[in-house]
């Protein structure tokens, strides 16, 4: 029977830090859902318009940003579109392909969206600029690849 390194339990900071970032991402999604809710619109709905709104995607990359079957985004794409929020184009650069866009009262949206944000605004504006450079700084790194270090 072979046998597999034994990872090394995480301390007691290290569990307490992703205990906190839990937290975190929990009400930021319960205020993001509120906020969308007071759009009209499902917190997929409103993830989708915010990533139109910074450019125009194919539904095959919506569905890989979303996590979900492009069918799924199909269905988010057609009730955003029927409220004029969002539309679909040809892509300038392979007209087999289908973009879906904000419209400008899409962009609209999603900019009230994001501004009526408070979960994570007031906290925030709490902490000094230099932290708040710090805080962006160790999250980009966290999500960078290839910064995850191997145990010894």
């Amino acid at each position: 029977m072979p046998t597999s390194p034994r990872t090394p339990r995480p301390d007691a900071l290290t569990m307490d830090v992703v205990e906190l970032i839990g937290e975190v991402v929990a009400r930021f999604y319960e205020d993001y859902e509120a906020a969308a809710g007071d759009h009209a619109l499902t917190g997929a709905q409103a993830r989708l318009l915010n990533l139109l709104s910074l450019e125009p995607l194919p539904m095959r990359k919506l569905a890989q940003k979303l996590k979900c079957e492009p069918s799924n985004v199909t269905g988010i794409v057609d009730r955003l579109e029927s409220r004029g929020l969002v539309e679909r184009r040809p892509d300038a650069a392979d007209r087999r392909v289908k973009l879906a866009a904000a419209t400008d009262e899409g962009i609209q949206v999603a900019r009230s969206l994001r501004e009526s944000l408070h979960f994570a605004r007031e906290p925030l504006a709490g902490l000094s600029e230099e932290e708040r450079v710090v805080l962006r700084g160790l999250l980009r790194r966290m999500l960078e690849p290839g910064t995850r270090q191997k145990s010894t």
